[in-house]
């Protein structure tokens, strides 16, 4: 039996065409806005270099009190390398090398770990700790403190636990901040490092108003990294279809950059941990994407994004680099 066919007729069966099959096999053309800066802050990679260091130095295991950044990858990475991360001190044995997270903790957590004769390496950013020395000096001097934030979020729980309970308030939006009822006493608000300055501003406000002498911090106490990363995001975010931001669900910083994105105009904005989460028929579709991350995503999640996106279609890269960023916190005087 003769199988070979002309061409014409193999178009004719098949339903295809010479155009078609160009067509086929033709990248779409894609813009990418990647968003700078991105990714791991001072207080990050000051973290991680904690428990790398006192891993090298002390051997395995260490144990990390919480996650010591809210990042899947990194903490997998160091479990794997000889890091364990625990809910509570009562986990670790007596007499152990035990790292509290970026997050800080509380004066309990610390006393705790004195009780329990713990050798302790504190990984808290320094702009953390800086929250929390506020937050002593207000106490000490008879205020009593607003302070804006998420519940049950390490960080926060860290700061309340500076100073006694029933001289600090918890407000986590703005509807809590006008009907909170502040005792009759010199009042001042905090906040947690993360959060949206948008919102947070918001919330400012209304505790200006209703208490026309409250103090805060000269400068705010979201940290640079988080406003830096904001701000990018912003930038980019009414000239795309989508927003990829890049990090972890219990990332704090990371859902605030959904969140801006959104508010400054990009009508899809999605967190995503990795690029396995990508839903590549979404992306067919649209012309302009956006891509960041947050302060504790390590910049390799966002290689591979753009390895792939590079891989499937014909990307054009636009780089907006108008904020430059060279902070560096030092290491533990143990551990340089």
């Amino acid at each position: 039996m003769n199988l070979f066919f002309e061409p014409n007729i193999l178009n004719q069966i098949f339903g295809i065409n010479k155009m078609n099959s160009i067509k086929s096999i033709k990248k779409l053309n894609k813009n990418l806005y990647l968003a700078s800066p991105r990714g791991f802050c001072a207080g990050v990679e000051r973290a991680i270099k904690i428990v790398e260091k006192t891993i090298k130095i002390y051997g395995k295991p260490i144990y990390v009190n919480h996650e010591i950044v809210h990042n899947k990858h990194v903490v997998k990475r160091l479990s794997e390398d000889g890091a364990i991360f625990v809910d509570n001190l009562n986990e670790v044995p007596k007499g152990s090398n035990v790292i509290f997270s970026a997050h800080g903790v509380s004066k309990k957590v610390s006393s705790d770990a004195k009780d329990n004769n713990l050798i302790v390496f504190d990984a808290t950013c320094p702009l953390v700790t800086k929250v929390h020395l506020e937050a002593l000096k207000l106490y000490k001097n008879g205020y009593h403190i607003l302070l804006i934030g998420h519940d049950g979020h390490p960080e926060i729980e860290g700061t309340r636990g500076q100073v006694p309970e029933n001289c600090i308030t918890l407000i986590q939006t703005v509807k809590e901040a006008k009907k909170v009822r502040a005792p009759r006493k010199p009042l001042a608000w905090l906040s947690q490092t993360t959060l949206s300055v948008d919102d947070t501003a918001e919330i400012v406000n209304v505790l200006s108003k209703r208490y026309p002498n409250i103090s805060g911090p000269k400068k705010g106490d979201i940290c640079y990294a988080t406003s830096n990363r904001q701000t990018a995001v912003k930038e980019i975010a009414s000239k795309v279809d989508l927003m990829l931001i890049v990090g972890s669900e219990n990332s704090s910083n990371s859902k605030r950059l959904v969140e801006v994105a959104q508010k400054a105009g990009c009508k899809k904005a999605f967190l995503i941990s990795d690029v396995n989460f990508i839903k590549w028929n979404e992306i067919d579709l649209i012309q302009n994407i956006g891509l960041s991350s947050g302060a504790s995503a390590p910049e390799s999640l966002i290689e591979e994004i753009r390895n792939r996106l590079f891989d499937l279609y014909e990307i054009t890269e636009i780089q907006n680099s108008s904020i430059q960023e060279n902070i560096y916190f030092k290491l533990p005087k143990e551990l340089e």
